[in-house]
């Protein structure tokens, strides 16, 4: 089988991985996480030469010396170095020292006393718990792990709408321990930028970066949150997320982070009060909680429990606002249980305006009331805020072509599932098919080039002409991605047109063929006299 060398640093020390082509990506990162000395829940990240972060799996691309990985633990809890002095012993080690002393007790007594045996024992016996409990690989323990648990593909779509208890406690317990985790200075940084890649990290990670969002805009200390407070709310909003190609928690990570990006790009810390700050945070937090997968126009053509509720209104968006509330109504998740009346209030009213501008058919409104003020926009103004916090509630949603197309277009693909799901459940139910759904009539390139156009750069530049700043962080990325799916609709139109072609070729050929066989029967079939060559 063949094995792949791979050059890395640590710290600056040159190191070496050699592991076979298809063994489980889990021990490829217990490779790497024993190379770095790193505890059970310590982050890691490896950078390529560009300093960009790849993933550690056994597709990782074979390097030389001369072109090192780099390898960084980039959160790491403060407790694994004092935990290690207070193990005091390695187990392999212990194990060596035991068949020495076992070794010269036979030579110079001809026999094992019963003393050893018991003390190899009691060695193999606690290797065996260590080896059967989960994460503790970091201690030199590497056991064979079932084909099972290979990391499925970024738009995997499991098969359970919601999350079993099993799954929520799982990744619940891993948050925990991961919750004081130090992050590094250069992820806080990178969480900042919109070309953050959410696909480097696991439900639980990214936990911990929503509480590093809280933190280090200073969330934490103005509103009195209390640190288990705002874990509680950030497991139960994972909870709520269901299990579905496109608006899943991820999807929400995405949204908030890049809210958060705009929020340092545009400095509005300088510009608007914390409240509004938090209320934008949140709000993308909560903005699809519980969400179905199938759209307002599905639930309103269904007459779901949802439409029936709220009266064609909006359905979803009023759900994810219902379901946030629900979860901060629990005192043991609110976070906002220290504010007062009136400041709790406004949160409230801001986070149901902001969800229920995420529905797509208020688009035109909302974009034409900014247009409207832009020319005179005024931070002091009460509803120029709003309708601002409004606009960059809308980009921050539907802001995936503003990343690098390694990170959007596997997003793509989990929309597109998630709308052919939809078109096939209306063709099935009899309702009426949303077009732009239809797996019979729209591709990759064909969602994408209208959608670009005439929906992400018009909203994306009057909200540059209020911020110049961001024509290179949002704007010149959705141009060329515009660039790429249309060159991609052109040559899926040459390939169609060359297949047409051909197709035709075919026919005509066969048409020659069957009129060549026809005529031949024809001569066999007169008189002899008759035959030209009978002349």
């Amino acid at each position: 089988m063949a094995a792949k060398l791979i050059y890395f640093t640590v710290n600056g020390t040159p190191e070496q991985a050699e592991f076979l082509v298809d063994c489980p990506a889990e021990d490829v990162k217990d490779l790497f996480r024993c190379a770095a000395e790193a505890g059970p829940h310590d982050i890691l990240k490896l950078y390529n030469p560009k300093g960009n972060i790849i993933n550690i799996s056994p597709s990782l691309e074979p390097n030389s010396p001369n072109s090192c990985y780099k390898l960084e633990v980039v959160a790491a809890d403060s407790n694994t170095a004092e935990l290690a002095v207070a193990l005091g012993f390695d187990l392999s080690s212990m194990d060596k020292r035991l068949q020495g002393l076992e070794k010269n007790i036979l030579i110079e007594a001809g026999e094992t006393p019963a003393v050893v045996y018991e003390m190899k024992k009691q060695v193999d016996s606690f290797q065996e718990k260590l080896e059967s409990v989960e994460h503790l690989s970091w201690l030199g323990l590497f056991k064979d792990l079932s084909e099972g648990t290979h990391k499925p593909s970024p738009f995997y779509h499991k098969r359970t709408l919601h999350k079993t208890r099993k799954e929520c406690e799982h990744v619940r317990e891993k948050f925990l321990q991961m919750s004081s985790l130090e992050v590094s200075e250069g992820v806080r940084q990178y969480l900042k930028t919109p070309t953050f890649d959410n696909w480097q990290w696991e439900d639980a990670e990214i936990m911990v970066l929503l509480q590093v969002m809280y933190t280090d805009l200073d969330f934490i200390a103005a509103f009195n949150i209390e640190p288990e407070v705002l874990q509680q709310f950030l497991f139960q909003v994972y909870r709520r997320y269901n299990n579905i190609p496109f608006h899943n928690f991820k999807h929400c990570f995405c949204v908030t982070q890049m809210m958060y990006g705009l929020i340092w790009l545009t400095d509005l810390k300088t510009k608007m009060d914390s409240v509004d700050l938090l209320i934008m945070l949140t709000c993308a937090v909560c903005h699809d909680l519980d969400h179905t997968g199938y759209n307002n126009a599905y639930q309103i053509n269904a007459r779901t429990e949802l439409a029936l509720r709220y009266n064609d209104i909006s359905p979803l968006e009023n759900h994810h606002c219902a379901v946030a509330f629900e979860i901060l109504e629990k005192t043991e998740s609110n976070i906002f249980r220290n504010l007062s009346m009136d400041q709790y209030k406004r949160i409230r009213e801001g986070i149901i305006k902001c969800i229920l501008a995420t529905d797509m058919t208020r688009h035109n409104e909302i974009l034409n009331r900014f247009k409207s003020i832009l020319p005179s926009f005024d931070f002091t103004n009460k509803d120029h805020r709003e309708v601002l916090m409004m606009i960059l509630i809308k980009v921050s949603d539907i802001s995936n072509e503003a990343r690098p197309m390694e990170v959007a277009e596997p997003w793509l693909d989990c929309l597109l599932q998630e709308f052919y799901n939809q078109s096939d459940k209306e063709k099935l139910e009899g309702l009426p098919v949303t077009p732009f759904m239809d797996r019979d009539k729209v591709n990759k390139p064909s969602s994408q080039t209208g959608f670009i156009r005439f929906v992400l750069l018009p909203l994306f530049i009057e909200l540059a002409n209020l911020f110049p700043c961001l024509e290179q962080h949002i704007i010149d990325p959705v141009r060329k991605a515009l660039d790429y799916y249309t060159e991609m609709e052109k040559a899926l139109e040459r390939e169609k047109q060359i297949r047409a072609q051909s197709e035709n070729a075919a026919k005509s050929q066969e048409t020659t063929v069957g009129t060549q066989s026809s005529a031949d029967s024809h001569t066999e079939a007169l008189p002899e006299a008759s035959k030209p060559d009978a002349q």
